[in-house]
């Protein structure tokens, strides 16, 4: 979406050779990968719970390293993985759901604001 709220088409051949179609497009910092989110979420809880990356990635049957790799965000878990894991940590689907969706909320108002000039405000644990 663009800074005035419609949405914007962009041919990504276009814009890979550096021309842009269309209005301009803000730059700024983009929304968070949604594997990132989910892997802080997750990282959060464990956390939260005392519980070390080899206790939760035997519960779930994975390696110790893809869970790693997994909290880093820098693995795309299938669905299934994730309610595993979720499972494993008690933590409901639904609620890895909806702090995802308050986190990258939050991070898009933070945005708005620093591009606006409105003073900065600290992000908190969804």
């Amino acid at each position: 979406m663009a800074a005035s709220g419609r949405s914007v088409v962009i041919d990504i051949r276009t814009r890979r050779a550096g021309k842009e179609r269309g209005p301009d497009i803000p730059d700024g910092p983009a929304d968070p990968l949604l594997r990132k989110v989910y892997g802080e979420i997750l990282r959060d809880e464990r956390l939260d719970q005392d519980r070390t990356l080899d206790d939760v990635a035997r519960a779930v049957g994975m390696s110790k390293q893809y869970l790693s790799e997994v909290e880093r965000g820098r693995k795309e878990p299938s669905s299934e993985m994730l309610h595993s894991v979720c499972d494993a940590l008690g933590l409901p689907i639904e609620h890895l759901l909806t702090r995802a969706v308050r986190r990258i909320t939050a991070s898009r108002r933070i945005a708005t604001r620093a591009s606006s000039g409105t003073p900065r405000v600290e992000l908190l644990a969804a």
